[in-house]
């Protein structure tokens, strides 16, 4: 690298991760590969990722055979941008009671004021313990919301979602789902053509539809009539078209009533919902990718006008149309 290079180089985002005993070795590793798989087009390195413990360096128990070997302590939490807290199954007094330990306590302290916060799984109960979930929404694994709730009344649990942004404080459901919110971190932060090139070379796609409830097991459907996938594909291909309910179902070769009921069934959310989320998808990649003016990228995503595409724009991702192309065209051209 040159030294000119070296000087235009964007100063990496600080993610620290806090391996607590019992952690698990999946989730732990998820913030390593999603946020270091992050680049400017010129490859530079858009986070940095260290892993610490509550204790000074040394090992951490996990809930596989094998320890590992942390060579950071509490102190690197301090100087993180963001802090993740992957799931462990040896959360102790925080799991059963919902109260930090002192030294759990203690570490967590150290965190500055405006740092980002992300739980991975069962990594909330930690923020829920600490207070900071008191009065927000917040999402676990699905087999623990019941719990979660019981232990912490002032947190708004919602057991559906694969992951909740609240701003500041983010949650995830269980396990993969850690990838799902991850990946959504690195759209939040640099835009859809880096978090798509994180998920390609992840081998994983960039956003999964629908929510837990599609996870949880229940009886299989017939098989002739399992899947809405070519409807889906056949959506896809003409989002800029005004698209009726009743010519999704056409074909697939169902009524309505069953379409509707077998797409809930196997994306999470209902085809309404679920067409809005590809037409914001593809109106942020439009923006992101394309010098199309406002109107024509709300006519190509399929959303008729600007005002309808500023107001589905704004529930989603939180800001108009033109401060969005104005942070992430200036990100991704870096």
């Amino acid at each position: 690298m040159t030294s000119r290079e070296h000087a235009t180089a964007p100063d990496p985002h600080r993610v620290v991760v806090l391996a607590l005993d019992g952690v698990i070795p999946f989730e732990l590793g998820i913030p390593q590969r999603i946020f270091n798989g992050a680049r400017t087009p010129a490859r530079h390195p858009l986070y940095e990722v260290i892993t610490c413990s509550v204790r000074p360096p040394g090992p951490v128990r996990t809930d596989a055979d094998f320890a590992i070997l942390v060579e950071h302590g509490p102190e690197a939490l301090a100087t993180a941008d963001t802090v993740v807290i992957p799931a462990s199954y040896e959360l102790g007094p925080v799991h059963t009671e919902g109260r930090l330990t002192p030294e759990l306590a203690s570490a967590l302290a150290r965190i500055r004021p405006g740092t980002r916060l992300v739980a991975i799984c069962t990594g909330g109960y930690v923020l829920a313990a600490a207070g900071l979930l008191d009065g927000r929404p917040a999402t676990t694994h699905w087999s623990s919301a019941e719990h979660f709730q019981r232990l912490f009344p002032r947190v708004r649990v919602d057991a559906d979602v694969l992951f909740i942004d609240d701003g500041d404080i983010l949650t995830s459901a269980g396990v993969a789902a850690g990838i799902d919110l991850c990946v959504h971190v690195v759209r939040r932060d640099h835009g859809t053509a880096v978090a798509n090139e994180v998920a390609r070379r992840t081998v994983v796609p960039p956003h999964r539809d629908g929510g837990q409830a599609q996870y949880i097991q229940r009886p299989v459907p017939e098989p002739q009539l399992a899947t809405t996938r070519s409807a889906r594909a056949w959506a896809l291909d003409r989002l800029d078209q005004p698209l009726q309910l009743r010519d999704m179902a056409e074909q697939e070769s169902m009524s309505v009533r069953t379409f509707t009921r077998r797409f809930r069934e196997e994306v999470g959310v209902s085809p309404g919902q679920w067409l809005t989320q590809q037409r914001v998808e593809r109106a942020r990649h439009l923006l992101e990718s394309t010098d199309l003016s406002v109107d024509q990228v709300a006519r190509d995503a399929g959303f008729g006008t600007a005002q309808s595409m500023r107001q589905h724009l704004q529930s989603a991702v939180g800001v108009t149309p033109t401060t969005y192309r104005r942070t992430f065209r200036a990100v991704t051209s870096a």
